[in-house]
């Protein structure tokens, strides 16, 4: 069963941690840029020692809407929504990700 928004009621399935691993992290280097720790996404990078690339595209995760966040971290995001999905550029509307996230993916 799913909310009107796609999304599955609470409770009712597990956190991916994959996703919630993910959405930390997104979520804490865009700490570190925004509090000036590091002036760019290559010096994060650096000091994280991965690509400047990936970072980027993980950083997207911080412009999904409050509740669709909120739905992954409970474990209630609609099925087919994977990492490398959500890694792809998806739209930045929250209104047009919701419509997206009914069909499995945030794609645009």
């Amino acid at each position: 069963m799913l909310t009107p928004g796609g999304m599955a009621p609470r409770g009712t399935t597990a956190a991916d941690t994959t996703l919630v691993k993910a959405l930390a992290r997104a979520f804490r280097w865009r700490r570190m840029l925004e509090t000036g720790r590091y002036g760019t996404i290559d010096e994060l990078a650096a000091a994280e020692k991965i690509n400047s690339s990936y970072v980027s595209r993980l950083l997207r995760l911080t412009l999904l809407a409050p509740d669709i966040v909120e739905a992954i971290l409970d474990g209630r995001q609609p099925e087919g929504i994977t990492l490398p999905g959500l890694m792809e550029p998806f739209p930045v509307e929250w209104e047009r990700q919701h419509g997206a996230t009914s069909h499995g993916s945030v794609k645009s």
